[in-house]
């Protein structure tokens, strides 16, 4: 477990030990204010994960609201020990066991929330004093799976584009230092990819194992399922959009 500052900012990230091949170092969660502090993503519940978020929370005055990005565990599943520990407090988040439901547009403390569905169907990114905080929407490197409603998260990408970001603090992986930048590349990434997966059709291939191979050739072993997802997804954007072959 590590803990690293927003610079400039009254906030911190507290790193979950849970790396891995889809969580990268580790789960980020952001801890961002005071009296009250506001949690982003709490994440696995380890024990001293919650510790240490406990502790910066006591430091900062306590805790107003967990805010989730999205209900993955390696996000989420440390929520309701963490509410427990500073009842009542609100947990804010699009669905499930949320006390506070929230939607595009909403406000919840300092953050404007910003729907981005995609990797999940709930996704939320939150934004305050120039910074996203992207969870699985955009991480501090590589790239995202996408389940579905990709259409949607390109159009959420090109929203936040438009916003005067300063950082990304994202679920996993270091801060991003030029947001314009990283949203720019990840816009092309999904372009590129589509491209590929276009030629792909064009040039007769037809099952998913040959269309992973054209337009994902470089993706390990490991992370085949999650690319399967995204193809499928890549698929659906295109049959929405009538540019499917026969």
């Amino acid at each position: 477990m590590s803990a690293f500052e927003l610079p400039d900012r009254d906030g911190v990230c507290v790193r979950a030990d849970n790396p891995g091949p889809l969580t990268l170092s580790g789960t980020n969660t952001w801890v961002y204010g005071r009296e009250p502090a506001w949690v982003i993503d709490p994440g696995p519940a380890l024990e001293n994960h919650l510790d240490a978020i406990s502790a910066e929370l006591d430091a900062r005055g306590g805790l107003g609201a967990v805010l989730l990005t999205h209900d993955h565990q390696d996000h989420a599943q440390a929520a309701p020990e963490l509410v427990a520990r500073f009842s009542p407090v609100p947990l804010a988040a699009a669905r499930g066991t949320a006390t506070t439901v929230l939607k595009d547009g909403d406000r919840v403390g300092p953050f404007t929330v910003i729907a981005t569905p995609g990797h999940a169907p709930d996704h939320l990114v939150f934004v305050a004093d120039g910074v996203a905080f992207t969870g699985d929407a955009v991480l501090g490197e590589g790239s995202v799976f996408i389940a579905s409603q990709l259409a949607a998260y390109l159009r959420a990408l090109e929203r936040l584009r438009a916003l005067e970001l300063e950082l990304i603090a994202p679920g996993h992986g270091p801060l991003v230092r030029d947001p314009h930048a990283k949203l720019d590349a990840y816009i092309a990434h999904r372009e590129a990819r589509e491209q590929a997966l276009l030629d792909a059709l064009a040039a007769g291939l037809r099952s998913p194992a040959e269309l992973l191979a054209a337009a994902w050739p470089e993706v390990p072993p490991e992370l085949r399922p999650v690319a399967e997802l995204t193809l499928a997804a890549h698929m659906e954007k295109l049959a929405q959009e009538g540019r499917l072959p026969a």
